[in-house]
């Protein structure tokens, strides 16, 4: 056997330039700063780039992983190849997160108790006890009364006092379950003096309605009053549903012009449901998929947090920056 020869030491703990040839002019220009080779790869960061690939894979103090998704289940089971929730829930099942975030529209068409258990129950159900959900305007529909089926399929998850829409803790993270359907006055000041009270550093909100969307349904200012106070609030991220795509943006405030110190909104209503199309691109959407079906894995860590679209295939569709926490 040939020895393995030993790596040369380093003259220099700087980085290493990387070089790329502008196929224009041939001339070299640096690209960014080699950060470290690994299985014989380079991994380098843009020039200027904050969210570098170790700043992504490495380890994270209070490192933990959630999936979210919205826009779920039809009424169809995993006999019939064309229904999509059992596809989703696979994937759900292979990221094993640490908790699963619904936002909205959880049961079509009009989200009985006896749809969520025919359809739902046989495939998101499966981590049902450790699933944070909110309602959508299908549960709004049900026969048998404004969230029946919805309230009865959940029970006290859903409702954990009482109401509709509630908070929780974990890690270094506060999230907030809005009930979009009654955003009313009492909602928008519970919101207020939840986040007064909140000690956590990031802050992650979550409901049905986006107040920015490209898609069919379009931008929902329902939620402006409280984008406005999780702006206020210095939040970080907002997660919504109800139209039927992938859409991710830049940070923003609540009158849609970029801004560093605003949330970023993540529309991610691929859960199961038919697709939409794309109608209008909103300024600051950063990307835009649609008929891609699948889950949002979320990279949570103590100061900051990314996202994996990955869709029904297991592959990755898309991958957000990493940001940093206010």
């Amino acid at each position: 056997m040939t020895p393995t020869p030993r790596a040369a030491k380093s003259r220099s703990t700087r980085p290493a330039r990387l070089f790329l040839t502008n196929p224009r002019t041939g001339i070299p220009t640096a690209a960014g700063v080699v950060l470290a080779l690994v299985g014989g790869a380079v991994l380098w960061s843009p020039a200027g780039r904050a969210d570098a690939a170790p700043e992504r894979t490495a380890a994270k103090a209070g490192a933990f992983t959630v999936v979210a998704a919205g826009d779920i289940a039809e009424r169809c089971t995993a006999s019939s190849s064309s229904c999509v929730h059992p596809k989703t829930a696979a994937q759900v099942k292979k990221i094993d997160p640490e908790f699963v975030l619904t936002m909205g529209d959880n049961q079509y068409d009009d989200a009985r108790l006896k749809d969520f258990k025919k359809y739902y129950d046989t495939s998101w159900g499966a981590f049902k006890a450790k699933t944070h959900p909110v309602a959508g305007n299908h549960e709004t529909y049900d026969p048998d009364g404004k969230l029946a089926g919805y309230k009865s399929y959940f029970g006290s998850v859903a409702y954990p006092k009482g109401k509709s829409y509630y908070s929780f803790d974990h890690g270094n993270w506060h999230f907030v379950a809005l009930d979009s359907n009654s955003l009313d006055s009492t909602q928008t000041k519970w919101l207020k003096d939840d986040l007064a009270a909140n000690s956590k550093k990031c802050v992650a909100a979550y409901w049905h309605h986006p107040l920015f969307s490209s898609g069919e349904h379009g931008n929902q200012p329902v939620s402006r009053s409280v984008w406005k106070a999780l702006y206020d609030a210095k939040a970080e991220l907002v997660l919504n549903g109800h139209d039927h795509h992938y859409e991710r943006f830049a940070p923003q405030n609540p009158d849609g012009k970029a801004d560093p110190k605003g949330p970023v909104e993540l529309l991610a209503g691929m859960g199961g449901a038919n697709p939409y199309k794309i109608e209008e691109v909103q300024p600051n959407s950063e990307k835009r998929l649609t008929k891609t079906f699948g889950v949002v894995k979320l990279n949570f860590h103590d100061d900051g947090f990314s996202w994996d679209l990955v869709g029904t295939d297991g592959k990755t569709k898309d991958s957000s920056p990493s940001y940093q926490c206010h």
